[in-house]
């Protein structure tokens, strides 16, 4: 084999590895999934409190209203 043949098979073999190990999820990507998740439980959690916030504050008020009329 010739130095061109070797060093495309060892290409070839590196760029295989490389996609093979980006395949696997580590530790820190597990880690970021579960952040990510938790922040959007977050997200929804607010946005349900802000929902019922405003339902109260527009409940008070109609209360309020009624009771200056």
């Amino acid at each position: 084999m010739g130095f061109r043949k070797i060093s495309l098979a060892l290409c070839a073999v590196v760029l295989g590895l490389t996609l093979v190990a980006c395949e696997k999820e580590g530790p820190a990507e597990k880690m970021g999934k579960e952040v990510d998740k938790a922040a959007e439980k977050t997200g929804q959690a607010m946005e349900k409190a802000a929902e019922g916030v405003e339902n109260t504050a527009k409940e008070a008020a109609d209360k309020v209203e009624k009771a200056v009329k």
